[in-house]
């Protein structure tokens, strides 16, 4: 048998699932590497079976609750991103605190220092109206190239070249009809 390097990791995320899932069974806390594949698993299921962009998400954030992991996963585990096959396509789908969000205080806690901070300091800015005429949600990451989006997206000028100001592994949701002005920078 000849499996693409995408089957191999499939049944890799499926194996490490289902000992997560047995381990689970039995009472027992799960890892960060088993908290990841049950949640990508499920992920990858509910978009197989056709389930909505939003309803795969809501779901993966109800796979695990932080008393079912080790202490320090939820904190370690803050974002999970799994590129999975819909009916209509392929889409990333990115979940932000699958396991709710992290402690804070304790095992991997985040400490932020005081003050702000500018991202993208020093680029040069300007805003570009993006307009959903399509049927379905479009998310848009932090690095994704504005000219290479899916193509129900229009603009008000020309986007090559630039990508949205928004902070690293971010994503904006353009929902269908909905026209937003947006701050952009070269990418």
């Amino acid at each position: 048998m000849h499996l693409t390097p995408r089957e191999q990791e499939r049944l890799t995320i499926f194996t490490l699932a289902e000992l997560a899932r047995r381990r689970r069974a039995r009472g027992r806390r799960l890892n960060a590497p088993e908290a990841i594949a049950l949640i990508c698993d499920e992920i990858l299921e509910l978009a197989w079976d056709g389930a909505s962009l939003e309803d795969v998400i809501a779901a993966a954030k109800a796979v695990l609750t932080p008393d079912e992991v080790m202490d320090g996963v939820p904190a370690l585990v803050t974002h999970v991103q799994v590129e999975a096959l819909f009916p209509n396509g392929t889409a990333l789908v990115a979940v932000d605190a699958p396991i709710g969000p992290p402690p804070a205080e304790g095992p991997g806690a985040v400490r932020l220092a005081p003050g702000d901070v500018e991202i993208n300091a020093g680029r040069e800015r300007s805003t570009l109206r993006i307009t959903n005429e399509g049927e379905r949600t479009v998310f848009v990451s932090s690095h994704f190239p504005l000219s290479e989006v899916n193509a129900a997206l229009t603009f008000d000028g020309p986007p090559d070249g630039l990508r949205l100001d928004i902070p690293a592994g971010m994503a904006t949701a353009f929902r269908p009809g909905e026209s937003v002005e947006v701050e952009v920078i070269p990418s």
